[in-house]
């Protein structure tokens, strides 16, 4: 039993003996308790403007009818194969209206048959997927190592198979990375039943793994890598932004608290306490920094708050923590960015499948070129059209034969 109010060390202790707490290292006697307090947003223009993060809303559903044309034997595919799978591929309109908006992407071109609109890639995209399949099969471990973090943050080391095919897309896994077990997973994975019938992937590997906190400390000397020591996190205040002074004095005693590590057992901890916010934080800037855009929709975390201990009303430590966390509201949704990673580049390693998706988006840039020459093209021809049968019905009148100009019409 543990308990937020401020007292001494020695009731906290004698209470500890009375009540039998198996772990005092996990106790803290909480000094600021703001835990609770609401910091105001302040917009940042420069984390609203990162491309890859914001367009990658919507690569994703580019990717997904990317791999259906890959995966057809004559990588084309007729508009019926996939009009209808629109909300497995998450395409937010119509498939077809949605693929003709991305002509440097899919090429269009009438069928064998029925005259039905078909579509393959263009040469550019296609030289793109090649890269893609080169970087997934040279980093093979890399991604497997980041899917092996993910589930040793658990408290059971044991995850959902649904819950990972949620966040491939944030980890950078292919569609059909669980489909080749063989291929993709070693030894340490194993499948499982889970409660409620649900199927699992657990890890049998004991091994000590550090956070990136940890890392960048150890590097820095401030960490001697024993339990229970205090680390700071990396603060990046936005522009504007200013902080009542008694939550920058609990900010200024949070960074003393002890950090623990997400992959350290957290069941000494109790839920309201300081120490617990601080392992809360640590478990989502190491999320982050596992993904691919070192972000995530903050709705797509909440499924992970029963796997990974996280308190019901997670979203308000991003609220709490706005030099750690930027919320961005672009794309009609609430995006989580971890600021270190774009603040700091020598703090994490970027993601090997980033450079890739950097590229297709590049590539989806150059539709909009397309299709504004394309409309401008059309009202130039439109025009030629109207002119030409401006000019017919002026001959039928015995008008318009002379360009203009030319006639010197006089009045007697």
């Amino acid at each position: 039993m543990f308990f937020n109010i401020k007292k001494s060390a020695t009731e906290t202790i004698q209470l500890s003996l009375k009540y039998k707490v198996p772990s005092l290292p996990f106790l803290h006697i909480q000094r600021y308790s703001y835990v609770n307090v609401y910091m105001k947003w302040k917009k940042d223009s420069y984390y609203d403007s990162i491309d890859h993060i914001h367009d990658s809303v919507q690569l994703k559903p580019v990717i997904a009818l990317k791999n259906c044309i890959v995966q057809d034997p004559n990588c084309c595919i007729p508009i019926s194969a996939v009009s209808k799978r629109g909300l497995e591929l998450d395409v937010p309109m119509k498939v077809a209206r949605f693929m003709r908006q991305y002509p440097s992407i899919f090429e269009e071109f009438t069928g064998p048959k029925y005259n039905l609109p078909w579509f393959r890639l263009t040469p550019e995209a296609a030289e793109i997927d090649r890269y893609e399949k080169r970087v997934y099969e040279e980093c093979r471990e890399d991604l497997r190592s980041r899917l092996r973090k993910m589930i040793s943050m658990t408290r059971e080391n044991v995850l959902p198979l649904k819950i990972i095919q949620g966040m491939q897309w944030y980890l950078g896994l292919p569609d059909d990375f669980l489909q080749y077990p063989e291929q993709n997973l070693d030894e340490s994975f194993r499948f499982v039943e889970m409660e409620d019938g649900l199927k699992g992937l657990a890890l049998d590997s004991g091994e000590k793994i550090y956070s990136v906190m940890e890392k960048n400390a150890l590097k820095r000397g401030l960490y001697s890598g024993g339990p229970m020591e205090a680390i700071e996190f990396p603060f990046f205040p936005s522009k504007g932004l200013r902080l009542r002074r008694k939550i920058e004095n609990w900010l200024h005693e949070f960074q003393k608290i002890p950090y623990v590590s997400p992959y350290d057992d957290f069941s000494n901890l109790h839920p309201d306490s300081d120490i617990a916010e601080k392992r809360l934080v640590g478990v989502l800037h190491e999320l982050l920094s596992l993904f691919v855009e070192h972000s995530a929709e903050r709705k797509k975390l909440f499924c992970l708050k029963k796997y990974f201990g996280l308190p019901q009303k997670v979203h308000r430590a991003f609220e709490r923590h706005p030099h750690m966390f930027y919320l961005s509201f672009r794309n009609k949704t609430c995006t989580v960015i971890l600021k270190e990673a774009y603040s700091n580049n020598a703090a994490i390693e970027n993601h090997p499948l980033l450079k890739v998706r950097k590229k297709y988006i590049k590539l989806m840039q150059n539709s909009v070129v397309i299709l504004r020459n394309k409309r401008v093209n059309n009202r130039l021809s439109n025009c030629d059209a109207k002119l030409d049968l401006d000019s017919n019905d002026l001959d039928e009148r015995g008008c318009g034969k002379y360009p203009s100009g030319t006639l010197d019409v006089k009045i007697y």
